[in-house]
C-alpha cells in the first residue's frame, strides 16, 4: 500500500471515530464528513495529515489511557513513608520561614541576631533526616530523602544555608541550643545603643559638642569591639554595626580623637631614633680612654736608645 493510500485510510479512521460530534460540541452531518474527506483526499499526504490533526472534529480525548502523566504513583516499594514524606513537608516550611528572614535582615546584616531560632529550627529538622537512627516502623529517611538521586536536592538546599550561616559566624553570637544571644553580644548591643542614644541628641547642629560629649562612650565601644575581635567571640552582626558606626563618627560628624596605644609607639619610636647616636657617642668615649692608658711617660727613654746602651756593653 503507498504513502498516500496509507494517509488517506488514516484521515478516513480519524473522521468515522470522531465524525459524529465537533470540538465545540456540535453534531456533524454525514454529508458535512464526506465533504471534508473529498477536501483533505485532494491535498499532499502531509498535507492531509497537517489539516486532520488541526481539524476542529480531531480532538483527542481527556482520559485516554496513553496519557502522559509524569505524576502517576510508582510502586509502593519505591516511594518514602508518610514519615519521611512528613519530615521532608517540615523540612520545606522551615526553609522557606529562615530565607523569608534572612532576605530583610540582609542590610544592616542582622542575619543572626533575628534569625537564629529559625535556624535552629532548620538545623534540628535536618539532622532528623540525616540521622541514622530509625523512625515510626524502623524506617530510616536518610537514603530515600538525601541519596535517592544524583541532585540530591535537601543536601544541596541546607548546605547551601549551612555556609553562608558559618561564613556569618554566627555560632559566636548565639547559645549552643540556638535559644538566645550569648552576653557578649547582648553587652555589646547595649553598649551600641548608648552610643548611637548619645550621636542622636547631639547630631543637630553643631558636630563639636557631639564629638565632645560622645567621646568617652564611643571610645568604651571600640575597646569591647577590639577585645571581641582578640577572643573571637563576635559574627557579622557586630562587624557590620561597628563599620557604620565608626562611618558615623568619623565621615558624617568629622569626629577623630587620638589613640591611646600611640603614646607609647612615639616612646619607642623616638628610642629607636636616637639609639645609633648613643651607640657611636659610647664607642668614641670608650676609644678615647683606651688612648689615653696608651700614652708612654715623658721620662721613659726610646727603644733606640736601649738598643745602644746593649750594644756597647756587648
Amino acid at each position: 500500500m503507498s504513502l498516500y493510500k496509507n494517509s488517506y485510510f488514516l484521515v478516513s479512521l480519524v473522521f468515522h471515530i470522531y465524525a459524529p460530534v465537533s470540538g465545540d460540541g456540535v453534531n456533524l452531518t454525514v454529508s458535512d464528513s464526506a465533504d471534508k474527506l473529498k477536501e483533505i483526499r485532494s491535498l499532499s499526504p502531509a498535507a492531509a495529515a497537517a489539516a486532520a490533526i488541526s481539524s476542529p472534529v480531531f480532538k483527542p480525548a481527556v482520559d485516554s489511557i496513553f496519557s502522559l502523566n509524569l505524576l502517576s504513583s510508582f510502586p509502593e516499594d519505591l516511594e518514602i513513608s508518610d514519615y519521611c514524606s512528613d519530615l521532608l513537608h517540615i523540612f520545606g516550611q522551615r526553609y522557606v520561614a529562615y530565607v523569608n528572614c534572612l532576605v530583610p535582615a540582609a542590610r544592616p546584616v542582622k542575619v543572626c541576631q533575628n534569625c537564629f531560632s529559625r535556624y535552629g529550627s532548620l538545623k534540628e529538622t535536618y539532622q532528623n533526616i540525616s540521622s541514622d537512627q530509625m523512625g515510626p516502623g524502623n524506617v530510616s529517611c536518610k537514603d530515600s530523602l538525601l541519596r535517592s538521586d544524583r541532585l540530591m536536592v535537601v543536601y544541596l538546599l541546607y548546605s547551601n544555608l549551612k555556609e553562608l550561616w558559618g561564613k556569618s559566624n554566627c555560632d559566636n553570637c548565639i547559645t549552643e541550643d540556638f535559644h538566645s544571644l550569648t552576653n557578649d553580644t547582648l553587652y555589646f548591643m547595649a553598649t551600641l545603643n548608648q552610643t548611637l542614644t548619645c550621636f542622636e541628641k547631639y547630631q543637630q547642629g553643631n558636630h563639636t559638642e557631639l564629638c565632645k560629649n560622645c567621646k568617652s562612650t564611643y571610645r568604651d565601644l571600640n575597646q569591647l569591639y577590639g577585645s571581641m575581635e582578640k577572643n573571637h567571640t563576635m559574627c557579622i552582626d557586630i562587624e557590620d554595626a561597628m563599620n557604620m558606626t565608626r562611618r558615623l563618627w568619623s565621615k558624617n560628624f568629622n569626629c577623630s580623637f587620638p589613640r591611646e596605644e600611640t603614646v607609647p609607639v612615639i616612646a619607642v619610636s623616638s628610642f629607636m631614633l636616637f639609639l645609633p647616636i648613643i651607640f657611636y657617642l659610647s664607642s668614641f668615649l670608650h676609644s678615647e680612654q683606651k688612648k689615653r692608658k696608651l700614652i708612654h711617660p715623658k721620662r721613659a727613654r726610646s727603644y733606640a736608645s736601649l738598643m745602644n746602651i746593649q750594644d756597647k756593653l756587648s
